[in-house]
């Protein structure tokens, strides 16, 4: 593997962690359901899902 690829799995690995963690801890407006939904997005399509958790589901 090279080191751009290493490094975007990386990235990508690092974002599903901090959704998961601000949907866990930080956001607690959510549902349980909604929390389980963004953490399902979040799984399936990594760097995407966090910028979209980052702009629609956060907390404001």
């Amino acid at each position: 593997m090279d080191i751009i690829t290493q490094l975007w799995g990386l990235l990508a690995l690092l974002a599903v962690i901090w959704v998961i963690y601000d949907v866990l801890t930080q956001n607690r407006v959510l549902t349980n359901v909604m929390k389980a939904v963004w953490i399902i997005v979040a799984l399936l399509f990594g760097i995407i899902g966090a910028v979209v958790y980052y702009f629609i589901g956060r907390a404001k």
